[in-house]
């Protein structure tokens, strides 16, 4: 949306949504739906499709999924807000629950053949890590995952760097130990060897998945309930977020 809408949501707020309600969430009618989706389709053709909308606990503002991310409209589509809800009452981002929710990912479907992958202890929980080899902050959360006890981390390697990722990346994977490999340099900083002769690497399709995830940045980690953060971590989140995930899985 490039933020052309960033800043309507008091406005619209003010002259279409005044006064709140307990209002239950849900699909809103499929006649409705369809009359949102020609409106917004017409007047702004730059807007991805509307794939769904449904009611929010706040009295007339409807939710639209439109690919990853999630706008606000008011019944007719007259409004389009570009923003968070917050509940005041329990300083919830109801917005940033529901991105997590629909942005989950099925966790076993990751290829962990195409991972770097070390455990801790039992290795009975499982984090995905995606990473560049030149990135900060992977290094960074690196250094924390060392940290985690009875965890198995498998790492997606993605060069999104530049060339030198590339070739570290190229050069770690072919290594008769990537992971000693990967953890001398994201640890040490000691270079891998350069690769020679023919080895194939699982870039390529690390880098289409990172895509299809909508995976723009490094370092992103998706734990086992599907849900994903999109930064280094200190370890109390690491813990928390790992917990959270444990508990899930468990229901």
């Amino acid at each position: 949306m490039n933020g052309v809408f960033r800043g309507l949501m008091l406005a619209a707020l003010s002259l279409s949504l005044v006064g709140t309600s307990q209002a239950q969430t849900g699909d809103i009618p499929a006649a409705q739906l369809k009359a949102l989706q020609q409106k917004l389709s017409q007047r702004l053709p730059s807007l991805p499709p509307v794939e769904s909308a449904r009611s929010t606990p706040m009295s007339g503002l409807i939710e639209l999924k439109i690919g990853n991310s999630v706008f606000y409209s008011d019944a007719t589509g007259e409004y389009l807000i570009e923003g968070h809800i917050l509940e005041t009452r329990t300083q919830r981002d109801l917005t940033a629950e529901r991105l997590e929710d629909i942005n989950r990912v099925a966790f076993n479907t990751f290829p962990f053949q195409d991972a770097v992958m070390w455990k801790n202890g039992t290795g009975k929980r499982r984090l995905v890590v995606f990473a560049d080899p030149n990135c900060g902050y992977c290094k960074q959360l690196e250094r924390e995952l060392q940290k985690v006890k009875d965890v198995t981390v498998y790492t997606l390697l993605i060069p999104i760097l530049g060339a030198d990722s590339r070739a570290k990346a190229e050069n770690i994977w072919c290594m008769k130990d990537r992971t000693a490999a990967w953890l001398d340099w994201m640890l040490e900083n000691k270079a891998p060897a350069r690769a020679f002769g023919q080895c194939a690497t699982p870039l390529q399709r690390n880098l289409a998945l990172a895509q299809r995830l909508s995976v723009n940045g490094t370092p992103a980690m998706f734990f086992e309930d599907g849900t994903r953060l999109a930064a280094a971590a200190p370890l109390a989140t690491i813990e928390e977020r790992l917990a959270r995930a444990a508990g899930k899985a468990a229901r």
